[in-house]
């Protein structure tokens, strides 16, 4: 019930960045991590990547869960990005520092040197970090353009980007927004975009904002064309059809010319405040999620009579199959009012004949009813069918995502957010349908589907990452691209000495912004609004 907790915002910003791009300043990016226990740390969000700049603000904020009654450690990182992987491996870290939520709120802003380790400083580097918790769901979404702007490039025309800046209770401008670039354009249309109100201006109507509209250079050194200063309240004119226009002033050329009027106008195309609705006014509002499990039993899993197998049960009955099943099914079964979770298993041959291997067949042996009751129906099923599967092969994914991609495209019908689907795999990794899978994950990815894959055993999981669009966006075989990203990949082994708890956080961290992100693909609003709980 992660959204009944105090929601915390972090923005940061760095000044004296290492520098390491030969001929340009580095580019940055700043990633959240948090301690999952035992030298673990599970990343929870990143800024965006700022180009050629040792002493960046970043306008992404970063949005974490505040609990009071857990110490958070916490870990801020600066990498220099050069490439357009996800992967921070390969790039250049600029420094980090570590230090609890607990530090952050109570501080609300707090300014640290930055470490490339333990004692070792990242030159003159340091970070400020301020806390804002999350109090108002709604949103301001926002579209703009601009009629003759200024030419600030010798060849072509500028490059207009526009920068939002509410003003902070220390009277100090603070980044909130950054629009995309519109490349050589002097009468530019930006793309609609939205912010949360309590981003964009403490929701409060008339705080003041001031929007830069600038030129875009690559090396960072952008020019300015003009600005001005406005609040909500007056953006929100636009709504009613009135032309909401703001002269772009530059200052220096207003003190040199008299005749000078304007570097060109800006224009609100229109503004609305909406709703955000969070995961929990969907579950609270009487949407199900329903969970079912597909568990491989594939040859490579290693003879389950053998002590080395990963489905060989310990003296206590568990391995890494049902410690997964445990830690996940726990949390989930708390949202789905029936507890009936349909359970498959795929790459074994079945008794009698033992012929071709299956690659979805039901846990308990029922086609019809493969309902177990319960985390602990599905254990049940697993060790009774256990003994008597023979471990094949090949392993194939795509056959369990059709099969609950097909219940979820007959729920989506329902045009209701009533029912959200969750598919849980656990697999040692060696997929041999990588093609297919990638299909079927597209075509799922417009359906009400989250697919969590757990990694069990010692594999590199390459391929399982390359599933995890994490890194970019997943694209199928004739280069359709996912409408959102629905595929969380966890491997087991980073949780093996950790309790039960991390796991589950870890492996259910994408869920509630997956089923939101649905509902709001298709602007389904909860079923029905849940009734205003006192605030705790």
């Amino acid at each position: 019930m992660a959204d009944c907790l105090t929601k915390v915002e972090l923005s940061i910003c760095c000044t004296n960045l290492l520098d390491k791009d030969v001929g340009s300043e580095s580019d940055p990016l700043c990633v959240l991590l948090q301690s999952s226990g035992n030298g673990n740390w599970t990343e929870l969000a990143r800024t965006e990547r700022v180009k050629n700049s040792s002493s960046p603000s970043f306008s992404q904020r970063l949005r974490l869960d505040y609990h009071f009654e857990t110490v958070q450690n916490l870990k801020l990182g600066v990498y220099d990005i050069d490439n357009s992987s996800a992967d921070l491996g390969d790039d250049d870290y600029l420094g980090g520092v570590e230090l609890t939520l607990g530090q952050i709120v109570s501080s609300k802003t707090i300014t640290r040197p930055l470490q490339l380790k333990k004692g070792k400083p990242a030159g003159k580097g340091s970070i400020t970090i301020t806390a804002e918790e999350v109090k108002d769901n709604r949103a301001i979404q926002l579209e703009f353009e601009a009629k003759n702007l200024d030419k600030k490039d010798t060849f072509g025309k500028s490059d207009p980007f526009l920068e939002f800046f509410k003003k902070g209770d220390d009277g100090k401008w603070q980044l909130v927004h950054r629009t995309e670039v519109v490349k050589n354009n002097l009468s530019p249309t930006w793309k609609k975009f939205s912010v949360p109100l309590q981003t964009f201006c403490c929701s409060d109507l008339d705080r003041p904002l001031k929007v830069d509209c600038s030129d875009y250079d690559s090396d960072g050194t952008h020019d300015l064309i003009g600005s001005f200063i406005t609040k909500v309240s007056e953006l929100q004119k636009a709504a009613s059809g009135a032309l909401v226009s703001f002269d772009c002033i530059h200052p220096d050329k207003q003190k040199k010319k008299k005749s000078y009027k304007n570097s060109g106008v800006v224009s609100v195309k229109s503004c609305e405040l909406l709703t955000q609705f969070s995961f929990l006014d969907y579950v609270m509002g009487g949407c199900q999620i329903n969970f079912t499990v597909g568990i491989d039993f594939t040859g490579s899993n290693g003879d389950p009579r053998s002590p080395n197998s990963l489905h060989y049960m310990s003296p206590d009955g568990l391995n890494q199959y049902l410690s997964a099943l445990w830690s996940v099914g726990h949390v989930v079964q708390d949202y789905d009012t029936d507890k009936l979770f349909p359970a498959f298993g795929f790459g074994a041959k079945l008794p009698p004949d033992y012929q071709a291997a299956n690659h979805e067949f039901a846990l308990n042996f029922n086609p019809n009813n493969p309902y177990c009751q319960g985390i602990a129906g599905i254990v049940e099923a697993y060790r009774m069918v256990m003994p008597q599967l023979r471990l094949s092969g090949p392993t194939n994914f795509s056959p369990i995502i059709n099969h609950v991609a097909g219940i979820a495209t007959q729920a989506a019908q329902s045009n209701s957010a009533s029912q959200y689907f969750v598919l849980l795999i656990l697999t040692d990794g060696e997929i041999t349908d990588l093609d297919q899978t990638r299909d079927a994950i597209v075509r799922a990815s417009r359906l009400p589907l989250s697919i969590i894959i757990v990694g069990v055993g010692p594999a590199d999981f390459k391929a399982m990452e390359l599933l995890d669009g994490d890194d970019g966006v997943l694209r199928s075989t004739v280069g359709e691209a996912v409408a959102r990203d629905i595929v969380q990949f966890v491997p087991f082994r980073q949780f093996k000495d950790a309790p039960q708890e991390a796991l589950a956080k870890s492996i259910l961290a994408e869920v509630p912004n997956q089923l939101v992100s649905y509902f709001k693909m298709r602007g389904l609003n909860p079923p029905k609004p849940a009734a205003a709980a006192p605030k705790s």
